[in-house]
């Protein structure tokens, strides 16, 4: 049963206690296969590989958390978007935005586009340039937003028009949201994709992947690539993210907080040059974000006033409660150097032309007391 709420949709959508002992929580099925009773004759489940059911009580609570009917995940947020890719053939046109994870551009880029697949970066929080990249043979359009690192904001209703109008399938990565904050099918998406490694599971110890999505024929489409191509979660991973799920609101909710209280610190701060976040009423596509989410996210970017590279490491070497990892969503407040970690696979051309400085600091904003997150940033400042 789904319910009205996301709040209460994180706890029991999709999910019902275990009819054989009772157990609240789904069990654990760590099984690699089934006894049938005859051949052909199961209980609906065949092999691990194919069903799994604590993979199906997740995949559940997640097409209900996205307000889609069909949800499936995948060993790897990699893995969920090589299986979008491949409902395209030799010849079909990606369009995508310019501000991109560099794991998507990698495998786009090195993967599938050998395989004759044409992939088109332009600056989507610019809706004419979307329009004038398509053509008859674009086939997908793929949206990031709010994108990963410059935090550019993505009109999901003007991608899905466009799209549409010349059949392509609509693919939005809803990772920096998470379906507390935006949920893509409202503005037309077909397909909403996540790395559930993030804020989904928000524990920082589970990789994953998830697509939702409402059409039955691309479901059964993306279903047989999942199971054709094996890149599934193990029962143990389902049962983690289950329980992550539980705490999404609480935990996008300080995430917020924190995030709004950073970014204006950040702002205000002499040292400190751009400072990219989405809340902000100057942000260029301000309006859309109020539209499209509930609230900003706890993501941020920023440079130094100086732009200078060395003083950004030297501010990386000295926060604390900030580690210096790759990743984000998760509970503990992590930091990055795009550059050199989640985007160092696109080429440092591409890169500067497109506005990602080699300065700049990515922040993952965790759910620590804001006073000693505030006072980790100035003591790394201070250094700088």
């Amino acid at each position: 049963m789904n319910y009205k709420n996301i709040e209460t949709n994180v706890l029991h959508a999709g999910i019902s206690p275990d009819p054989t002992t009772g157990a609240i929580m789904t069990p654990i099925f760590q099984t690699s296969t089934y006894v049938q009773a005859a051949p052909g004759n199961h209980k609906g489940y065949e092999y691990g590989r194919t069903q799994n059911p604590t993979r199906d009580a997740l995949q559940k609570n997640l097409a209900a958390l996205e307000k889609m009917k069909h949800g499936l995940c995948f060993s790897t947020g990699m893995g969920a978007v090589d299986a979008c890719i491949k409902l395209l053939n030799p010849g079909d046109e990606v369009v995508s935005t310019n501000d991109l994870y560099g794991g998507s551009y990698r495998i786009f880029t090195k993967i599938f586009a050998k395989y004759g697949i044409i992939f088109k970066f332009v600056d989507m929080s610019d809706v004419s340039a979307v329009a004038a990249a398509v053509t008859d043979k674009t086939k997908m359009i793929w949206v990031e937003t709010p994108t990963n690192p410059l935090l550019r904001i993505i009109d999901i209703t003007a991608m899905a028009e466009i799209g549409h109008s010349v059949g392509a399938i609509v693919v939005v990565d809803n990772t920096f949201s998470s379906p507390y904050l935006q949920n893509p099918v409202d503005f037309g998406a077909d397909i909403v994709m996540h790395s559930a490694t993030k804020y989904i599971n928000g524990h920082s110890d589970v990789v994953m992947g998830v697509l939702c999505v409402n059409d039955d024929e691309l479901s059964e489409k993306l279903a047989f690539i999942q199971n054709s191509c094996g890149a599934t979660p193990g029962p143990q991973d389902c049962f983690l993210v289950l329980r992550g799920i539980k705490t999404l609101h609480l935990r996008m909710q300080r995430h917020c907080e924190n995030g709004k209280v950073i970014a204006h610190y950040l702002k205000n701060h002499p040292k400190v040059g751009e400072v990219y976040w989405p809340g902000f009423e100057e942000h260029k596509n301000h309006d859309v974000a109020k539209k499209q989410m509930k609230d900003f996210g706890g993501m941020i970017s920023f440079t130094l006033k100086n732009d200078d590279v060395n003083a950004a490491l030297m501010f990386l070497k000295h926060t604390h409660l900030f580690s210096l990892a790759e990743s984000l969503g998760g509970v503990e407040s992590l930091v990055g150097h795009p550059a050199t970690m989640t985007h160092a696979s696109i080429p440092k051309a591409e890169r500067e032309a497109n506005g990602l400085k080699d300065s700049l600091i990515r922040l993952s904003v965790g759910i620590e007391h804001i006073d000693d997150l505030i006072q980790d940033l100035e003591t790394a400042l201070a250094v700088v």
